[in-house]
């Protein structure tokens, strides 16, 4: 089997945990943390703290009879298998410490994307406050931590690894290459699908331009980490910028 060639220490890091191995490991304690809180909040609230990605897949499995936590775990279980055999022969360069400067590198973009949120008050954040407002306040701490971890997890999965890496094929056939194009096209129609989301369903949000702004851009930066540095740092980043949120 041909062996990667690694120019430097920081190109073979980058490589690694760019990849399917890394990514998926490093996402998995998101899932734990964010089913155990489910559970742990759930018997003490009548209010559903679930992200709506989420929620959506459990409807699914409901309808059609199945055990949504087991069938969760069941998937999960069979996911992890497949990639772990698939990526067998990277298990030899597995770096437990990677996963901390994952956790750093994903801190790094997070601070970075608050702040870039920050710039943008004036003229595009408006609506940041009516959005507090109006989802949080029904919800304690522990609650918005849940939905911090569950949105970095599960939109990550939805909206960029599966949407941004289908609209990547997609425009690739229609521009006939993985040109810029493709990759521009795919990271701009994601966003606006991710920021457009989040006004559906019962547990929408009132919609004003000023949040659909805010999350559109919120979209591109996301999906840009996700094409250039893989899934783990991008649900990571997601997760760590919706704590900083809810914290500060």
């Amino acid at each position: 089997m041909k062996q990667k060639v690694y120019t430097s220490p920081t190109h073979r890091y980058h490589e690694l945990t760019k990849g399917l191995l890394f990514s998926f490991l490093a996402a998995l304690p998101l899932f734990i943390i964010y089913e155990v809180l489910i559970l742990l909040t759930a018997p003490t609230t009548e209010i559903i703290v679930r992200i709506s990605v989420d929620l959506w897949f459990k409807q699914l499995l409901q309808l059609i009879g199945l055990d949504t936590l087991n069938i969760s775990l069941l998937l999960v279980l069979i996911v992890g298998i497949f990639i772990l055999i698939h990526k067998r022969v990277e298990l030899n360069e597995l770096r437990l410490g990677y996963f901390g400067v994952m956790l750093v590198e994903s801190t790094l973009w997070a601070i970075l994307v608050a702040l870039v949120s920050l710039s943008l008050t004036n003229w595009i954040l408006t609506g940041i406050a009516e959005l507090s407002s109006e989802s949080a306040v029904q919800l304690s701490y522990i609650q918005m931590l849940t939905l911090s971890l569950g949105a970095g997890l599960y939109e990550e999965l939805f909206f960029r690894v599966l949407l941004v890496s289908l609209f990547i094929w997609i425009f690739s056939k229609w521009f006939g290459t993985k040109s810029w194009a493709s990759y521009t096209s795919a990271i701009l129609l994601s966003a606006v699908l991710f920021s457009a989301t989040h006004y559906t369903g019962n547990m929408g949000d009132p919609f004003t331009i000023s949040s659909f702004l805010f999350r559109f851009q919120f979209g591109v930066i996301l999906n840009g980490i996700y094409v250039w540095r893989g899934f783990g740092v991008a649900a990571w980043t997601h997760a760590l910028y919706d704590m900083i949120v809810i914290t500060f």
